[in-house]
C-alpha cells in the first residue's frame, strides 16, 4: 500500500512539473528536457558501462547537450540548419580521446558511448521540431499531445494485459520481456488511438482527423519497440531498473523508454506531410 501510494504522488508531481516546462517558455522546457536527458545518457551508461571512462561520458553527455542546444536555436532562432554540423566537436573529441584509454581489453565498451548518442541525444534533440513551429514560436501544447498518446498508450497496454492477460496468454516477444502479452499490445494501440481522437476533439491535436489517428498509430507501436529496446539492454546486463530518480518508478529511462522511438517517428510522420 504504501509503495502505491509513493509511486502516486511521486507520478503526480514529475508530471506537474513537465507540465509546468512545457507550458510556460522556451528556456524552462529546453532545461527540462536537457536534465532528462542527461540522466538518461548517465543512466545508460551506469548500464553498460558502469565505473569505466568517466571523462569519456562527461564528454558524450556534452556533445548530447551541445547537439540539443544547436537544434534548440535552429528552431528557435532561426540559425543556418549548417550549424547542427557542429554538433559533431564534441563526438570527434570523444572518439580522439578514446586513442587514449590504457584498458585495451575493455575498449568495446566505447561503442555504448555512440549508442547512447544515437539512442538518447539525437531523439531527444529532434523534440526541438516539435516544440517550435515554423516561425520559431514555442509552444508545449503538440509536444504535450505526443506525451498524452505515448503515456495512454502505456496505460491501455498495462491495464489490459493485467485485466485480460490471463484469458489472451500469447505473449508478444518472451525472450525480451516475458509478461508483455499480444492483448497488452492492442489495448495500448485501442487506447493511443481514443486519445488522439480526443485530443482532435478538444482542439489540441491540430490536424486532420485522420493523421491524428495514423500518427497515434505510429506512436503506439513504435513505443513497443522503444520498451522492448530498453527492456532487452537491462536483460543483458542484468538490471531491473535503470535508476532510481523518481521513486517508485525507477529511472527517467524506465519512464520515457517507449518515448524515445515514439517521438521522433511522430515527428517524421508530420515532417513527411509537411505538418510540422
Amino acid at each position: 500500500m504504501n509503495n502505491v501510494i509513493v509511486r502516486s504522488i511521486s507520478g503526480v508531481v514529475f508530471i506537474l512539473a513537465m507540465l509546468a516546462c512545457l507550458m510556460f517558455n522556451k528556456f524552462l522546457f529546453a532545461g527540462m528536457i536537457i536534465f532528462v536527458m542527461s540522466v538518461m545518457l548517465l543512466e545508460f551508461y551506469h548500464i553498460t558501462m558502469n565505473g569505466s571512462y568517466t571523462f569519456s561520458k562527461i564528454l558524450a553527455i556534452l556533445a548530447a547537450i551541445f547537439l540539443f542546444g544547436i537544434l534548440f536555436a535552429v528552431s528557435s532562432y532561426h540559425i543556418p540548419i549548417r550549424f547542427v554540423a557542429f554538433a559533431m566537436i564534441p563526438v570527434f573529441i570523444v572518439m580522439i580521446n578514446s586513442l587514449y584509454v590504457k584498458e585495451k581489453e575493455e575498449y568495446g565498451k566505447f561503442s555504448n558511448i555512440y549508442t547512447g548518442l544515437l539512442y538518447i541525444a539525437v531523439p531527444i534533440a529532434l523534440s526541438n521540431l516539435i516544440a517550435f513551429d515554423k516561425a520559431g514560436n514555442f509552444s508545449g501544447n503538440l509536444l504535450l499531445c505526443f506525451f498524452i498518446i505515448i503515456w495512454c498508450s502505456d496505460v491501455g497496454a498495462f491495464t489490459f494485459g493485467i485485466s485480460l492477460g490471463k484469458i489472451f496468454p500469447k505473449k508478444l516477444l518472451p525472450s525480451v520481456s516475458p509478461k508483455k502479452t499480444w492483448i497488452g499490445f492492442f489495448g495500448g494501440l485501442v487506447s493511443s488511438i481514443l486519445a488522439a481522437y480526443l485530443l482532435f476533439q478538444f482542439g489540441l491535436l491540430r490536424f486532420p482527423l485522420m493523421h491524428c489517428l495514423i500518427l497515434s498509430v505510429i506512436m503506439s507501436v513504435t513505443g513497443v519497440y522503444g520498451d522492448l529496446f530498453e527492456s532487452q539492454w537491462k536483460r543483458v546486463y542484468g538490471v531491473k531498473d535503470s535508476g532510481k530518480i523518481i521513486p517508485g518508478h525507477g529511472g527517467f529511462l524506465d519512464r520515457f523508454d517507449s518515448t524515445l522511438m515514439a517521438m521522433p517517428s511522430g515527428a517524421i510522420y508530420l515532417a513527411i506531410f509537411d505538418l510540422l
